[in-house]
């Protein structure tokens, strides 16, 4: 009898331990928020039809969000006591604000629909998708269930989140950290680019004093290089300049961006980098020639980066406000 007692207590145990830990699926907020879809499809056909630019800035932030301590909304905190949060990153100041605008109105509609029930990351990771959908870009399931972190460090930021000058081996080496082959490598790239910008700071290494025997990096069209040098003229005084990654169709979710590799369009030196090594010309060769096998790939990597680092049970919360701990 007092063995049956104890297998019993034994398996309520089990049972409260998995229940605290409930996996992520497509339906979690399928009973407690049932207008969730709907309330994130209207904020983001609302902020993107009004601010083009949101798409790309929200797909960054999400990025970066997950590739540092995981996909749980620490990006979105602001200022901390005692330090820095990891928005005040240099690598994370030029985030783009229609991003964490678009998160900020998805999250009072939905505390107003179902309060306290729907974490900043889900909705991150749901808006992104959405947006990516909106200007051209798959469709992908993203499974819910995410806490919001209890940690936004600024320190920790480094090391997680490639620079432009970073040799293909960092960049490879800091994926597969994460869990993502040079495939989710180069199709994540491709997406976050072909929607996205980059400052000038970023790349005037490129076309103001190259080297000692040439002024901007001959991997670069010259007539391309000219038009930048044209545009960052002044980026020293005014760091808010900067050019679209994807010079061609900045606004559409395609393949153009690997088009344009060949072509000496690549704006960041690590756009170079993917056509220059043996490792990854070859798929952006492939990515070049069939938007269906990018779409494909970019899909998966999409979905593996969003089940980085994810916080559930007592690992996190669900934030009243995305920008501040509950507790803190």
């Amino acid at each position: 009898m007092a063995s049956n007692l104890f297998l019993i207590l034994v398996l309520a145990s089990l049972s409260s331990l998995a229940h605290s830990q409930t996996p992520l699926s497509v339906d979690y907020y399928a009973k407690t928020c049932p207008r969730l879809d709907q309330i994130i499809q209207e904020t983001v056909t609302n902020k993107q039809t009004t601010n083009p630019v949101t798409a790309a800035a929200t797909l960054r932030i999400f990025f970066h969000d997950c590739m540092v301590d995981g996909c749980d909304a620490s990006v979105l905190i602001g200022s901390v006591p005692n330090g820095k949060a990891e928005k005040e990153n240099d690598m994370n100041e030029s985030l783009a604000g229609d991003g964490f605008d678009v998160v900020t109105r998805a999250k009072t509609a939905l505390e107003l629909a179902c309060p306290g029930v729907v974490s900043c990351a889900d909705i991150l990771a749901l808006t992104t998708r959405n947006l990516v959908k909106m200007v051209g870009g798959p469709f992908y399931n993203v499974s819910l269930g995410r806490k919001d972190g209890l940690v936004s460090d600024a320190k920790r930021v480094d090391g997680n989140l490639a620079r432009a000058n970073f040799s293909m081996d960092t960049m490879i080496k800091q994926f597969e950290g994460k869990g993502l082959n040079v495939e989710d490598m180069v199709a994540s790239t491709g997406g976050g680019h072909t929607i996205g910008f980059s400052h000038c700071k970023e790349f005037s290494d490129r076309i103001f004093n190259f080297s000692k025997t040439a002024d901007i990096d001959p991997a670069l069209d010259p007539a391309y290089a000219a038009r930048l040098k044209q545009l960052c003229a002044n980026y020293q005084k005014d760091g808010t300049i900067a050019a679209f990654n994807d010079v061609k169709t900045p606004g559409q979710f395609d393949n153009m961006f690997f088009k344009n590799l060949f072509k000496g369009w690549g704006l960041l030196a690590s756009d170079h980098l993917l056509i220059a090594d043996p490792r990854t010309k070859p798929l952006c060769e492939k990515f070049a020639k069939s938007e269906t096998e990018f779409f494909q790939a970019f899909a998966k990597a999409m979905v593996k980066i969003s089940m980085i680092g994810i916080k559930t049970g007592n690992d996190g919360e669900i934030r009243h406000r995305c920008d501040k701990f509950n507790t803190k």
